[in-house]
């Protein structure tokens, strides 16, 4: 017995960075914390609810799916996180602020902690994009990213402000120009530049705001363009695209949003951070190995 005690006892720090590693659950990092996550349903936000619940955060799922929804916190709780579900369209300012007082005054805390602004609208025209395109677009993921941050100040403020934070999700296509993307794209800029206007202002009551630009994340959404098929797209969308050679998961975007709404993030505010696998890093030689250079040796 002793000495299989002794041969725990010596895994223990590469089993613990092992865990970090992989961006595995902190089990109590969030005790205590109360967590709104938009477009909580499905893909990221999902994924960002199951990882802040996992951590011990109270999690409400807003969502504008209810069937969705309610699913989603089913299997939260089955996994042991104290999940709720509230009916929400981000592009309804008062049912935003509605929700949201509703789920912090729950239990009698008032208390908002975190955000992550995740509700989108993936619609992506250019030259035939209507006004209801435009309109559309603007409404939830720009208005109802500020719907949110708005609802949820006076209970952040409630929260003591110092120790809260809130996560806009952009994207790299916030960043790059990509064909036929202008609705798309529009937004996501609006979303980037916002987060850093939110953290200058919020900034004088200790409330840190910050941005994550995602690349190509196997979504439900990649994977109604992919058909389902990830085996036949991932060589084509995924691994020439990314440094990595791979489609992202929406888990690692979850593990980026804890990390920047985390007390390890506290000296960070104003940034946007991509989880990108490399891609905007990547010229247009791409991976390199179809590319002629310069200079090169290479025959």
């Amino acid at each position: 017995m002793a000495l299989v005690l002794r041969c725990i006892r010596s895994r223990l720090p590469i089993l613990v960075a092992a865990r970090h590693a992989s961006g595995g659950p902190e089990l109590g990092r969030f005790s205590g914390k109360r967590a709104i996550v938009t477009g909580g349903a499905s893909g990221i936000g999902y994924a960002c609810a199951r990882r802040l619940g996992l951590d011990g955060a109270t999690v409400a799922v807003f969502d504008i799916n209810k069937e969705a929804g309610v699913k989603a916190v089913q299997q939260l709780r089955s996994e042991g996180s104290d999940a709720h579900f509230y009916e929400c369209d981000v592009s309804e300012k008062s049912t935003c602020a509605e929700q949201t007082e509703a789920f912090a005054k729950a239990e009698g805390e008032g208390k908002v902690h975190f955000l992550i602004s995740n509700a989108v609208y993936f619609g992506s025209q250019a030259l035939k994009a209507t006004d209801k395109d435009w309109s559309k677009s603007m409404a939830v993921n720009v208005v109802g990213a500020s719907n949110m941050v708005q609802s949820c100040h006076p209970f952040m403020l409630a929260a003591g402000g110092r120790g809260c934070s809130i996560v806009l999700l952009a994207s790299v296509s916030a960043h790059r120009a990509q064909p036929v993307r202008w609705t798309y794209s529009a937004t996501k800029g609006a979303l980037h530049i916002m987060a850093k206007t939110m953290a200058l202002d919020l900034s004088a009551d200790s409330i840190r705001v910050n941005s994550i630009s995602p690349a190509w994340i196997w979504t439900p959404e990649v994977s109604k363009a992919a058909q389902g098929d990830r085996k036949t797209w991932e060589p084509v969308w995924g691994e020439p695209f990314h440094m990595v050679r791979r489609f992202g998961e929406a888990s690692e975007v979850a593990s980026a949003a804890a990390f920047l709404l985390s007390d390890d993030a506290s000296f960070i505010t104003a940034t946007d951070l991509p989880v990108d696998g490399g891609y905007m890093a990547m010229g247009p030689e791409g991976l390199g190995e179809k590319s002629k250079f310069a200079g090169s040796d290479e025959e």
